[in-house]
């Protein structure tokens, strides 16, 4: 795989991946990055430079940053993100592949989703396990853990894309122990059936 493609890929990938941690400041990201940080973003995504797409990812970027610390806000917030997140993370990781054609469009939309879907659920399900500790302190530690998270993936993607790749099937990996946990935890938190 050329080199070019692997950055294109691991590019699109983290950006699919971080829109399920923090879809707008990602968005908020690629537009300063687009418009003043001198990266060439592909024609599908040159709206993402338009001020007014800017201020409104800056401004929902900015209250999801405020609403992400406080404990229950932060898990129905990510109950309706959900909806929002996933499909957002497969567009992005598609509009990378934009002149490309329809089958690797198509892939990319698919895996993005996948990404996006996979760091959307390690976020929510820890978020709802922290949300049983009474105490705020680690809602708001793990809230500027993903923060970190996310700047992190993002600079390894453009410095390093094979190095992200791969921290990137690791992730994945963790997230699926992660749902077996979250799976068993549910299950010894719903009470038994009534006797009939």
């Amino acid at each position: 795989m050329p080199d070019a493609l692997i950055a294109q890929a691991a590019l699109a990938a983290a950006v699919a991946w971080g829109a399920g941690l923090r879809l707008y400041a990602v968005v908020l990201i690629l537009g300063l990055l687009g418009r003043f940080g001198g990266f060439d973003l592909p024609e599908s995504l040159q709206v993402l430079t338009h001020p007014l797409v800017i201020g409104i990812s800056g401004l929902l970027a900015l209250a999801e940053f405020i609403g992400d610390k406080i404990p229950w806000i932060d898990s129905a917030s990510d109950a309706i993100q959900t909806f929002i997140r996933i499909p957002a993370g497969a567009a992005l990781a598609a509009a990378f592949f934009g002149d490309s054609g329809g089958a690797l469009q198509t892939t990319a939309a698919l895996l993005g989703g996948t990404f996006a879907a996979g760091s959307h659920v390690a976020k929510a399900g820890t978020r709802a396990l922290i949300n049983t500790s009474p105490e705020p302190a680690s809602n708001i530690t793990a809230s500027f853990s993903e923060e970190a998270l996310l700047g992190g993936g993002l600079w390894l993607a453009f410095a390093h894309p094979l190095a992200f790749l791969a921290a990137l099937a690791v992730f994945m990996l963790v997230t699926l122990w992660l749902l077996r946990r979250l799976w068993r935890w549910l299950r010894a938190c719903t009470p038994p059936p009534a006797p009939g």
